[in-house]
Order: C-alpha cells, then sequence, then structure tokens
C-alpha cells in the first residue's frame, strides 16, 4: 500500500498556512499528512532533502517516494484537490523553468506580501491525527 503524501510547510508563512487550511476543505479524499518545518520532524525531513529550516525557500511534497519542490509540488498537490485549484495542473505546460521562477518570486516574497505569523496554527481534534507534532 502507497504511503499518504507528506506536505512540509512552512508554519509561520500566511500564505503557507492558508495553503494548508484550504487543502483541508478542498481535499477529495483525507491523506495528505502535515509537518511543520519548525517542527523537529518537519527540521530533519527538511534537512535530508537539502532544505535549510530555518529559511525555507520552497515546501516540499513528499509522494510515491518522491520528495518534489516548487512548482512540480504544487502541481502534484493540486491533484489531490477539487475546487479552483483543480487548473494548476494546466501550469505543467509551461517550461518548468518559468514556473519555477514565478514560485520563486512568491516565495521570496511571501513574508511581506502575505505576512508571517509566530505561532503555527493548531489543528482542531478532527484534524489533529493529519499533522505530525
Amino acid at each position: 500500500m502507497a504511503q499518504d503524501p507528506i506536505w512540509l510547510f512552512d508554519s509561520h508563512c500566511v500564505l503557507c498556512s492558508r495553503g494548508v487550511q484550504y487543502t483541508l476543505r478542498h481535499e477529495k479524499a483525507p491523506r495528505i499528512q502535515f509537518i511543520a518545518i519548525q517542527s523537529n520532524d518537519g527540521r530533519a525531513l527538511a534537512k535530508r532533502h537539502g532544505l535549510d529550516p530555518d529559511d525555507p525557500a520552497t515546501f516540499l511534497l513528499i509522494e510515491s517516494e518522491q520528495a518534489l519542490e516548487r512548482s512540480d509540488a504544487v502541481i502534484a498537490l493540486s491533484h489531490h484537490l477539487k475546487g479552483p485549484a483543480r487548473v494548476l495542473p494546466l501550469f505543467r505546460f509551461l517550461p518548468k523553468r518559468l514556473r519555477d521562477a514565478i514560485y520563486d518570486v512568491v516565495a521570496r516574497n511571501r513574508y511581506r506580501i502575505f505576512g508571517k505569523i509566530e505561532t503555527c496554527m493548531i489543528p482542531t481534534p478532527a484534524m489533529r491525527n493529519r499533522f505530525v507534532l
């Protein structure tokens, strides 16, 4: 049996935290596990995949034993979602360099544009099993 996808996210980033909340509301099936990069497990996972947990430039989606990042991770994540995110796979037809360049601009400016929070979101009791704490 395939392992459920794992989303390593920056819990201090408002955009990232809202992305997690969006995913929880629009997921086709409740399978994705969430790990904050600021947690002990998240830091270890980030380092294992070459990310700086103190300055994350991307998020990771680990699926089918493959770690995806940047625009590839966004597109892979969108396959698990219903709602407006269903259109994101259309962007896979753009050259990867262009997709990743756009991703990088947003990632570099995410705190300035969307804000930063100092406390991690606390999952509801019903959602707690979806988060590695």
